[in-house]
């Protein structure tokens, strides 16, 4: 389901996102989606690979990077 929002941006944003849009062929609309789910997706991914590496081994790790048996 598509909602309605109205972004209140600095002029200067919304000319620089205007510019983007234009340069790859899309609506302001569908760059602003695309820039938004781009930041929203990094931060998921920075959060998992942070909780991830809370119980890492590190010596473990680079002995595989090395390519040395445990």
């Amino acid at each position: 389901m598509k909602e309605r929002i109205t972004p209140h941006l600095p002029a200067s944003l919304k000319a620089a996102a205007e510019d983007f849009a234009s340069k790859y062929g899309v609506s302001l609309n569908q760059f602003i989606s695309m820039a938004l789910a781009e930041k929203v997706g990094a931060h998921r991914a920075s959060n998992f690979f942070a909780e991830r590496s809370q119980d890492a081994d590190a010596e473990r790790a680079v002995r595989f990077l090395e390519g040395r048996p445990e």
